[in-house]
């Protein structure tokens, strides 16, 4: 199916935690995450453990096609302060493919729900960007007494229909792959102009694979598109009870100014900030930036 980044796979262990915030408990981080694997919902699910286990876990879930590594760039900055903790989706990077195709929102929950049970995690903080930020919403209104914190990247609790129709056609015509890293990365480098190497050059080493007849291809299961439907988690979302942020980008239409008012009707501990000029990962174009409205969110709760 696909390779993976570890040959032993290694039950990632975790004692519960106490509830810390920005000045939590710091034990000496470690310089290199660490790829361990947890078999939830019959797949084998990877994921990038930073290390400082005796803290309060931050769960880092990443945007569809992506991969864990492509919060490389953000992770550090909290390892002194959280147990930090990436996941590869189902169907992403070096997690398991579903072999019927399962790829809800509700799926993915499904098995994060999995994995925080399995490592006996408590007092979460939450954080996904885009497809990773409805999984957030999703499993803190499923669990509010295991989440003490949710951030949502530039995505609310709707994917319309002409987003979803989008990346079915961006999947058909990647499906010829590159014939180079380099080739990829060139062309990412082209249309993510405000986006530095940082970030770019982890997505590519991480997030691909070099198929059978030599060409470079995204570590994804083609089926992905089978659960990017649209999408109404807002029977999730009113089960929220820890203070929620939704950071947007000022050029997405992700989030639009009507769902945002909902949003705010809905969740009385909630903080919505736009960033200006920004498109749909903002904290890949501005992360100093970024990560000073996280900071400020994480000392106010």
């Amino acid at each position: 199916m696909k390779g993976v980044v570890c040959a032993l796979t290694l039950l990632l262990l975790a004692a519960p935690a106490a509830r810390g915030g920005a000045q939590g408990p710091s034990a000496a981080p470690v310089a290199t995450p660490a790829d361990r694997f947890v078999t939830v919902n019959g797949l084998r699910i990877h994921v990038v453990d930073w290390g400082n286990p005796g803290a309060p876990p931050l769960i880092l879930i990443h945007g569809l096609d992506r991969v864990a590594r492509t919060f490389d760039h953000l992770a550090s900055h909290f390892t002194s302060r959280f147990h930090v903790i990436a996941v590869d989706m189902r169907g992403h990077g070096d997690s398991d493919w579903d072999a019927a195709g399962r790829y809800l929102v509700e799926d993915h929950a499904s098995d994060l729900e999995g994995l925080v049970r399995q490592l006996g995690l408590r007092n979460i903080t939450v954080w996904g960007n885009s497809t990773g930020g409805r999984v957030a919403q999703v499993f803190a209104g499923m669990h509010p007494e295991l989440t003490s914190r949710v951030i949502a990247e530039d995505v609310g609790p709707e994917r319309p229909r002409q987003i979803a129709d989008s990346y079915a056609r961006r999947v058909a015509q990647e499906d010829a792959g590159w014939t180079s890293e380099e080739e990829l990365l060139a062309q990412l480098r082209k249309g993510n102009s405000g986006t530095s190497d940082a970030v770019l050059v982890p997505y590519v080493r991480y997030g691909t694979t070099r198929r059978a007849d030599g060409r470079i291809v995204w570590k994804r299961d083609p089926k992905l598109v089978n659960g990017f439907v649209p999408t109404d988690l807002w029977r999730f979302v009113r089960e929220i009870k820890a203070p929620t942020l939704y950071v947007l980008g000022g050029r997405s239409t992700i989030v639009p100014a009507a769902t945002q008012d909902e949003l705010k009707k809905t969740l009385p501990k909630v903080q919505i900030v736009t960033m200006p000029g920004l498109g749909h990962y903002p904290s890949d174009e501005k992360p100093a930036e970024f990560l000073a409205i996280i900071d400020e969110f994480l000392r106010s709760t």
